[in-house]
């Protein structure tokens, strides 16, 4: 059996722990506790395989990837478009200036 000791604290944290605990004594809720934060922050520091978050770097190549399917997009029903010569000049000239900007905002970031 294992050494039990006393351990002291506040009547709120005692009241939230009772709260909290269901059907777990006192003791293995506070060691269920303790071992989920070490097992965590473990993951966090060491183990970045299981990761449940992206870096800034795989972020901005999300985004860098997004505008280039946009402006492929663009760029098809545009050229789609004149050769069926069924389009507006307002919608064409509508998509054009947002193929325009989105390839110079690609262009700006590439040089960044």
């Amino acid at each position: 059996m294992a050494e039990k000791r006393m351990f002291i604290v506040n009547a709120e944290v005692a009241r939230k722990v009772d709260e909290s605990r269901g059907e777990m004594s006192r003791s293995e809720f506070i060691d269920f506790l303790i071992e989920g934060q070490l097992k965590e922050d473990k993951e966090y520091k060491g183990d970045t395989v299981n990761k449940n978050y992206v870096t800034k770097e795989e972020l901005y190549k999300s985004q860098q990837g997004i505008k280039e399917l946009l402006r492929s997009f663009l760029e098809f029903f545009l050229s789609y478009g004149l050769e069926v010569g069924k389009h507006s000049d307002k919608n064409f000239n509508e998509l054009s200036q947002k193929l325009q900007a989105l390839t110079n905002s690609s262009n700006k970031e590439k040089e960044s």
